[in-house]
């Protein structure tokens, strides 16, 4: 004849079942968090609400390294080559043209072809200002650059901001960067005449003033060759196409070619 369990016997085995059960759904949660932390953070999409990186819609194209390609690991490429850091608006952004026709990817290609061992990070973002700039210095520098061509204000302008308030956050941006070791070449922007004589004239002023003051390479107008050229530029007159982008990219590999020759001479690697 079998006796029927004891009430302190149904106790004992339903604290036994319950620590069983625990025991499996824990186990199940330490198997996925240590397959979740076992992927190197460097690979890791940047969250959208990350300090200093703008949420405003342009996924992929903020920061993106365009040494990347479909199907291939960029963990090698990232720890063999120096880093350019393109750090601008829309126009470094290539808003309006396929992500393989901005400048940063072009100049990528450029300087491939050319053997310079590099990587190049286009950091625009469309519609930043100088003040928004600013906010993204640290995420630049996060990125530990040897060179970062730095094309803002021409929102400021178009928006009338004081030119004093344009000059002061480009000088501001410099600073920090050269503080964090890194070369810094400025590309000057113009404004449209309608704008006034007196306020393009002080707003044209700051490139070479701030160049001059930190003792920056210099690129006196980034749309140079471009500007006004209704075949390289879209629709809306202001952005270029991808042939106009080209230009701009034979425009700044001059400026560019000593400051790459001197940062491989020293052997200077990014780490991994």
């Amino acid at each position: 004849m079998r006796r029927s369990p004891t009430r302190l016997q149904r106790k004992a085995g339903r604290l036994a079942l319950r620590a069983l059960i625990i025991g499996a759904v824990c186990g199940g949660i330490v198997v996925v968090a240590c397959s979740q932390s076992s992927e190197p953070l460097s690979s890791q999409a940047p969250s959208s609400s990350a300090s200093g990186v703008p949420s405003d819609g342009l996924g992929p194209r903020l920061g993106r390294d365009v040494t990347s390609q479909p199907g291939r690991g960029d963990r090698a490429p990232r720890a063999e080559r120096l880093g350019i850091v393109a750090f601008g608006d829309s126009l470094t952004a290539g808003l309006g043209v396929p992500p393989e026709e901005s400048y940063p990817a072009q100049l990528q290609r450029r300087l491939d072809e050319a053997g310079y061992h590099y990587r190049v990070v286009n950091a625009g973002v469309s519609g930043d200002t100088t003040a928004g700039g600013v906010r993204r210095v640290d995420w630049v520098l996060n990125s530990r650059p040897r060179i970062v061509i730095l094309e803002l204000g021409g929102n400021d302008g178009l928006r009338g901001i004081d030119p004093d308030q344009t000059r002061a956050n480009l000088e501001q941006i410099i600073g920090r960067l050269q503080a964090g070791g890194v070369t810094v070449v400025l590309a000057g922007m113009k404004l449209p005449p309608n704008y006034g004589a007196d306020y393009t004239a002080r707003f044209e002023a700051i490139y070479p003033e701030l160049a001059r003051k930190h003792r920056l390479v210099l690129i006196p107008f980034f749309l140079e060759g471009v500007a006004a050229t209704a075949s390289l530029n879209q629709a809306d007159g202001i952005h270029p196409t991808g042939p106009g982008y080209q230009i701009i990219v034979d425009h700044m590999i001059p400026v560019l070619q000593p400051l790459l020759s001197l940062a491989e001479k020293k052997g200077v690697r990014n780490p991994a």
